[in-house]
């Protein structure tokens, strides 16, 4: 048991060695080894020690990977177990998480720019899918500094839009809002009021 533990962890450390380096040559034949599905597995089921390798490692990737290679591993599924570890205990750990997940909504926003996906981030989504939008919501009451300026940050730039157009009804062609108004048209009472029973 101890030894199967060594080997997955120097396998979840040779990944994240290669991907740290941050050369798309590097991310990519880690790729074609076919080792990002079985890290996305060990990031979802493993111990917590192995966990943590193999978030350093998928964030690691995150940050020196293409496009395509960012768009890759969200494919292999790391999108949810990053979120889950948000709500970990270890603050380095929910910092890394929060930057992996911060990189992959940067190519799900450059997607969004040049028109692709009816103009929305589709990983913005997946995270709110994921439960992912909560927890970084909560996130901001974290008493790590460097954690809540990063959620704050991230949840500015890939959901504030959002949050606007909740709040202020979007207006149609003529100007007008739509929905409900009171207190506006009202009727015109009879003279004296309305006389009752």
């Amino acid at each position: 048991m101890i030894y199967s533990k060594i080997i997955m962890a120097l396998r979840i450390l040779l990944v994240e060695l290669l991907t740290v380096i941050g050369f798309n040559s590097v991310s990519q034949a880690v790729i074609e080894a076919n080792i990002i599905l079985p890290l996305v597995h060990l990031l979802q089921h493993a111990e917590f020690d192995i966990k943590k390798e193999a978030a350093w490692a998928i964030s690691n990737a995150t940050s020196g990977g293409s496009h395509d290679q960012i768009q890759f591993l969200v494919s292999q599924g790391c999108i949810k177990p990053l979120c889950d570890l948000l709500i970990c205990p270890d603050p380095r750990i929910v910092t890394v998480c929060l930057e992996g997940l911060e990189n992959i909504l940067k190519v799900g926003e450059a997607d969004k720019e040049m028109g692709m996906n009816e103009g929305i981030n589709v990983y913005a989504h997946v995270i709110d899918e994921c439960d992912g939008l909560d927890k970084i919501e909560n996130l901001q009451s974290h008493d790590n500094n460097e954690i809540y300026e990063k959620a704050v940050k991230i949840l500015e730039r890939y959901w504030a839009e959002e949050e606007e157009e909740e709040q202020n009804p979007q207006e149609n062609g003529n100007g007008n809002q739509q929905g409900f108004s009171f207190g506006t048209n009202q009727p015109n009472l009879p003279p004296g009021g309305f006389k009752f029973g």
